[in-house]
């Protein structure tokens, strides 16, 4: 007997790729360039990794104290970052985000010490 078409998706936890708004993105952009320019891209990607499970529960516990943040702080930036982490992928996106920018910082310096080694060589 088939299941009813209702039914059919009652516990279905994957709703596709993540797809952030410009709010979300722009808020873990600088979440990322913050992480990085204070040194703590390694760190802070492995505690991400480790609490990727409970990213649903870290959503609804914003959710849950959004009216004290609200008292001291911006309240829209609180509940853009509770409702990207109520998405599955929402942990990876943001590591694949510092990531980039540990890359894009990393990138210069790189640069010039491979123009001062051609320099030495010539």
């Amino acid at each position: 007997m088939p299941l009813p078409q209702w039914l059919k998706h009652a516990f279905a936890v994957d709703d596709g790729p993540l797809q952030p708004t410009p709010e979300q993105a722009d808020l873990v952009s600088r979440l990322a360039r913050e992480v990085v320019r204070r040194g703590m891209a390694t760190p802070a990607l492995a505690f991400l990794e480790m609490s990727q499970p409970l990213n649903f529960v870290t959503s609804q516990a914003l959710h849950f104290f959004q009216p004290m943040i609200t008292a001291v702080a911006d309240t829209s930036a609180p509940e853009a970052f509770a409702t990207l982490l109520e998405h599955r992928g929402s942990i990876d996106y943001i590591c694949r985000t510092i990531e980039a920018e540990l890359q894009q910082r990393n990138a210069p310096a790189s640069r010039e010490s491979a123009a001062a080694r051609e320099g030495r060589g010539s």
